[in-house]
């Protein structure tokens, strides 16, 4: 049997359980239109400490299912902000892509989270979704608790649009730390 060569620089992905990797980016921020220096916030993650954080890839701006997921994502940010937690969402495209983008898109120009413009990939990469032979992040999704602690993921295929309300259960779920059966929803009884 030959021999197998232990593979020393595979890259370490994001875990469940584990600490998120904290990032520095430069953001897109539609709530602070007309303010140049506001609206192009620097963004870490180690900023959000102490709240959840939503954390959401798509592929591209100016494509067809991701403005279905960010505009979901808008529409239910109360229900996000009623459960302590900040959304944000980011492509490997930059500010200014963003920022076009929001301009020209009706729904997108009522947008109240930031977006990140991780154009050095990095992020991407860190979170284990960048498609690097299209310079592009898959849909990745992230809930990290108030420590920083990824608790839940899910990737998605580019023509699979996520589902919002799903993303709330799960939060709930997380919040409650017991144990939750199979299609739990908040309000119902857990296990413990």
């Amino acid at each position: 049997m030959p021999a197998v060569a232990e593979q020393t620089d595979a890259p370490a992905f994001v875990r469940v359980g584990k600490p998120a990797p904290d990032f520095e980016v430069t953001a897109y921020d539609r709530r602070k239109d007309g303010d140049e220096d506001a609206q192009f916030p620097t963004i870490k993650l180690s900023d959000y400490r102490g709240k959840w954080v939503c954390l959401f890839f798509y592929p591209r701006d100016f494509t067809f299912v991701c403005p279905t997921e960010i505009v979901s994502f808008n529409n239910a940010l109360d229900e996000f902000e009623d459960r302590d937690c900040e959304v944000l969402t980011g492509s490997t495209d930059s500010e200014y892509t963003h920022k076009g983008w929001c301009d020209s898109h009706e729904d997108l120009g009522k947008l109240k989270f930031p977006m990140l413009a991780d154009t050095s990939q990095k992020v991407a990469k860190a979170f284990g979704v960048l498609d690097e032979d299209a310079g592009l992040a898959n849909r990745g999704i992230y809930l990290i608790d108030p420590n920083g602690v990824v608790r839940w993921m899910a990737v998605h295929d580019l023509s699979v649009g996520r589902n919002v309300e799903e993303v709330l259960r799960v939060l709930d779920a997380l919040q409650t730390d017991k144990l939750c059966p199979c299609n739990w929803k908040a309000g119902e009884s857990t296990l413990d």
